[in-house]
Parts: C-alpha cells; structure tokens; sequence
C-alpha cells in the first residue's frame, strides 16, 4: 500500500504543445507510453457510493490491477491509499489489498463487478527537480474517456509528489501556471468517466454536508471546510462559463459566500496573513458574480411582477429591454472571471496556503464551535431590533449576519445531531425566505436606479417600498419565531 499526493490541472491542446518547452521540462527527458485502462463497477455504482477504484492498467503488454481508497476531502490534492499488483483483465482478484474489511467487501461483490468505462490516452512524462530533495513526476496525458459508445477528451498534466513537501508540488505547479493557462482541475478522469457513461448534461451542484467532527483541532476543522467550499465552487464552474442556467452563478456564489463566513468565523486562528491576502481577493470575485446573480433575479423573479403591475406602463418594457441586455452582459463577464488566469492561480495559491495552514495544540472544535455560533446569534439579535425601526440597509445587515450564522450552524452540524438541530432550521426557513424577498425588493431599486434614472422610474420604485413596507410585519412575527427556538449548541435539561 502506498501513499500518493497528486495536483491535476487542466489545459488546451495548444497550451500543451508548448509544455516540453517551458524551463522546467528543458533539462529532462520524457518517458512515452500509451495507457489503457478500464474501470470497474457494480451496475448500482456500489463502489462510487463507496469512494473506492477498481481499475486494470495497460502496461506495454502487461495488465496492472489497481484498487485505491480516495479520501472523502477530494480536491486539488487528494491523499489515497493504493493497491497494485500485475494480473490479467477480468480477473478481479483482490489478494493484494491488505485492508482487511475492503478486500472482504470486494470479494462479496465480485460477481456483480462490470467494465464502466475505459480511459485511452497518450502519457508523456518527466521527472523534475526544481531544487534539492525536491522530486515530482509531471505527466501530460491527451486522448479519451469512453463509455456506452460515447467520448469525453482528455487534455491534462498531473503532477505528483515523489520527494519533498505538498508545498513544493503547488510551488511546482505555479511556476508552471505562471507561463501557461493551467487551471486546477476539479474532476478526476475517474469521476468524468461516470459522467460519460450517464451521459450527463452539467449539472448544478449544492453544497454537501461537510465532514467536520467534535474531535477535529480548530485548523483541521477549517481546512475541511475551505476545501469543501472550493469542490463546491469548482463543481459549478463549468455551468458558469458554458450554461445559461442562472442556478450556476448561484451556486458559485453561495460556494464563495460560505467559504468567506469560514475565514471570519475562524479569524481569531488564522495567521494575519492568510486573512488579509486571500479575503479580499474573494471578497472581489464575489462581488463581480453579485452583480449577475441580482441581474439574474431581477429578470426571472422581479421583473415579471413589475410587468404585471404596470402592462401599459413605456417604463416597465424599457426596463424588460435593458435588463434583458444587462443580464447577457453580466453572465458573460461571469463566465470570463472564472475562466481567467487570475481566478485560476487563486485557487492554486488559497490550495497551497490551506494545507500549510500551521497545526497548533489547544481547542477542540467541541469547543471553539458554540462560542462561535453564541457570537453570531448576539449579532442576528442586535441587528434584528435595527432592522424592524429602520431602512433596507439595516435590513440587508440582518440579512449578511443571519447567513453567517447559518454557514456556520452548516459547518458544525455533525457536532449537534438529532432533532434539535432540525426544528432550529426549520423555524429559520420562513425567516431566511423573508429576509430573502426584501433584499430582492432592495436590490431592485438599485437596479432601476441604474435603468431608469430619475423621474421616469419613480413610480415602480414607489410601487417596490410599497411591498416592502408590507411585508416588515410578517417579518417580525418570523423573528419572534426563530428566537423562541432552543439553540442546538448549548446542553439542555
């Protein structure tokens, strides 16, 4: 069993013709092979579930059976535990794997394991020494995934660390990237593969429960959830830059939002450094796919009420026109922030920055995360009393700090299981769609401030205060709710 640390980045056929050019590559010579190999799966995806490969390798004339156990934190960089050994296609023989209860558990479903798919590519590899005691193997690998008569391209380097530390592989890696569009590559060839046997359309993805326990030291629990926020992230990209689909912007940005919560609730631990260099660079991707996401709304949720209100209004159709022609403009600076050079090495730079985060003795997360949530409660419970006497700012404060409240209660709910948890986020639903639907109103007025400034906008912006206004009531009551909950971090009677 071996321990592997792999960095996979993506690149253009164009980009990796000039890769044997680049400094790093001039002084060592390539090893070329072909590589052939077919994955293996139950017809239910048992082994997918599980987070477990089985796979046969092609090797010049030889078969290598391979099993690997990836780890649940899959990313950038991955840690796996590998198992291989030489045999012949079909065989499934699973002798070699010396985890006890994973080979019992293979062995009990060899009958029903059946060849997925098969990934067919050219590999082109050197082994590099950017300086002593430094060794990485990178390959270059183009060819295909296939499955079910369909194909997927692969264009791609992998690195792997052979000799050193994680932080040379990703210093490795920004040398590289500093002269070439690389970009980090979220998705395993074993994960596209699925993909193309489902033959599936992009699809918008939600942010999993993250793996957090009581046990976990403060920075461990942090690193577990900024790399979650990054997969997070990093699975709607795609969307963002090929789809219309508004849901993708959404979703990034929501992947964006929770992973800035993380750093502010975690400030207090974190290196000074490490906040002041990475929060404002997202703070400003974050702000820019803003913009497209209130542009999104506004066209598919306020503007058809608008319309409605006022069919005969010259103001409501100059509106649908301009909004309509905003919202193209916005999605394309969207799709051409997260496909830029920029957005790229800060997803490489954060990776790196994470993992080197330094280990310190002392809290607990059972102990670190109530202190935490008590503090964002008190600031919900202040902001609340403003926002109920004053204007949509405040309101918009209430807003930010209940979500900050809400990422953080995520982050940290597998340290408060049971029913406790659930009724606290079902009674803060109704609060959460309310606050919602007033910062919708809010930002509408903006919006029409920009499209039609002045007086040929007053009467829509008069009819928005209006519904806003209606609805502080209900937005009282919804308070008065939340806040007669039992909190599910602090210990009853």
């Amino acid at each position: 069993m071996g321990m592997e640390t792999e960095l996979n980045l993506s690149l253009t056929p164009g980009v990796a013709s000039r890769l044997a050019r680049h400094r790093l590559l001039t002084d060592a010579k390539p090893i070329r092979e072909r590589v052939v190999k077919t994955y293996y799966d139950t017809p239910d995806q048992r082994l997918r579930r599980e987070r477990v490969v089985v796979g046969y390798r092609k090797q010049g004339r030889q078969w290598l059976s391979s099993v690997k156990r990836v780890s649940p934190a899959e990313g950038l960089s991955a840690g796996r535990r590998h198992w291989v050994t030489s045999g012949s296609l079909g065989d499934l023989d699973f002798s070699h794997v010396d985890d006890g209860s994973l080979r019992e558990w293979l062995e009990s479903l060899r009958e029903e394991l059946r060849p997925a798919f098969t990934t067919s590519f050219t590999r082109s590899a050197w082994v590099l020494e950017p300086r002593d005691g430094v060794r990485i193997e990178l390959a270059l690998d183009r060819g295909w995934i296939e499955a079910e008569g369909r194909r997927q391209p692969i264009c791609e380097v992998g690195l792997e660390l052979l000799a050193g530390g994680v932080a040379d592989l990703f210093s490795t890696a920004g040398e590289l990237q500093a002269e070439l569009a690389l970009h980090p590559e979220p998705a395993s060839k074993f994960q596209r593969g699925y993909g193309v046997l489902a033959d599936q359309e992009l699809q918008v993805v939600k942010a999993a429960p993250v793996e957090t326990d009581a046990a976990m030291t403060v920075t461990a629990g942090f690193r577990t959830i900024a790399l979650a926020c990054l997969k997070h992230l990093q699975s709607n990209e795609k969307g963002v830059c090929e789809s219309d689909n508004p849901e993708f912007v959404h979703q990034a940005r929501v992947a964006i939002r929770r992973l800035r919560s993380a750093i502010r609730v975690w400030k207090p631990r974190l290196p000074m450094a490490f906040v002041a260099d990475f929060d404002p660079l997202w703070q400003a991707l974050a702000r820019q796919l803003g913009e497209t996401r209130n542009w999104d709304v506004f066209l598919a949720e306020t503007l058809p009420t608008i319309v409605a209100a006022f069919p005969a209004c010259p103001q409501a159709a100059e509106l649908a026109h301009y909004a309509g022609r905003r919202c193209a403009v916005s999605r394309q600076v969207a799709a051409s922030t997260l496909g830029s050079g920029e957005y790229s090495r800060l997803l490489l730079d954060f990776t790196a920055a994470v993992l080197a985060l330094p280990e310190r003795e002392g809290r607990r997360l059972e102990v670190f995360a109530p202190r935490c949530l008590d503090k964002r409660a008190r600031k919900v419970w202040q902001l609340a009393q403003e926002a109920l006497t004053s204007d949509a700012t405040a309101r918009h404060r209430l807003r930010v700090a209940y979500k900050r409240l809400r990422y953080a209660l995520e982050f940290f709910a597998p340290l408060f299981p049971g029913e406790l948890l659930r009724n606290y986020h079902l009674s803060a639903s109704g609060l959460q769609e309310m606050l919602g639907q007033l910062n919708d109103l809010a930002v509408a007025r903006e919006l029409i401030d920009e499209a039609l400034p002045g007086d040929p906008g007053d009467r829509i912006r008069c009819w928005l205060e209006t519904r806003s206004d209606g609805l502080l009531p209900q937005l009282e009551g919804l308070l008065g709710e939340f806040y007669g909950q039992r909190v599910p971090w602090q210990p009853h009677s």
